[in-house]
């Protein structure tokens, strides 16, 4: 009987790997089809840029002075927009935060013309201005007129502050403005 039992946990444990990947295709697959359709935003932590925050004494005008994409994070955000092409997702809008990471992640998608947006600049190191920012945010959200997709390439603390998640880098956040809410319709983590 205990040999039985152990067979049948080890088998149970070794499904569980496969219905998870078959769980995370089909949440990405579902969110995928969200931005097909118009009305969805595309929120997007900047692809990979090794470290955390800015060196000191970075200047917003100078790239040099900041944390940057590694090729692996270029590479990364061409990957991202290829994706949109193959799945003929319409773009309405690209916007990004002034940060060169997020600026260079929002090129590299090559979805449209970008827009620098101080309401998705990072407050990483300035808290004090996360409320007031969020509602900025929140406010460019709501004016959108929902056609096509809206395309957001932030930081962590803006996503996080919008939405309680605490994304990867180069992950998205597909999201359905619904009234005062803005509704998580799936993860899709690049």
């Amino acid at each position: 009987m205990l040999r039985l039992t152990l067979l049948l946990l080890a088998a149970i444990s070794l499904s569980a790997p496969q219905l998870s990947k078959a769980q995370t295709q089909q949440d990405n697959d579902a969110a995928w089809a969200a931005l097909a359709r118009s009305g969805h935003i595309a929120l997007m932590r900047h692809a990979l840029a090794p470290g955390t925050g800015d060196p000191t004494g970075f200047t917003l005008d100078d790239c040099a002075t900041q944390r940057n994409l590694s090729a692996e994070g270029r590479a990364q955000a061409r990957a991202i927009g290829e994706r949109f092409r193959e799945r003929g997702i319409a773009v309405s809008e690209v916007r990004a935060s002034r940060w060169c990471r997020c600026l260079d992640t929002a090129e590299l998608l090559g979805l449209g013309k970008v827009m620098p947006t101080p309401a998705l600049n990072s407050f990483f190191r300035d808290r004090a201005v996360a409320e007031r920012q969020t509602r900025e945010l929140r406010a460019l959200i709501d004016a959108w007129n929902g056609e096509g997709a809206l395309v957001l390439v932030t930081h962590q603390v803006n996503i996080t502050a919008l939405t309680g998640v605490y994304p990867r880098s180069g992950e998205i956040l597909v999201l359905a403005p619904e009234g005062d809410e803005l509704e998580l319709v799936g993860r899709l983590k690049n």
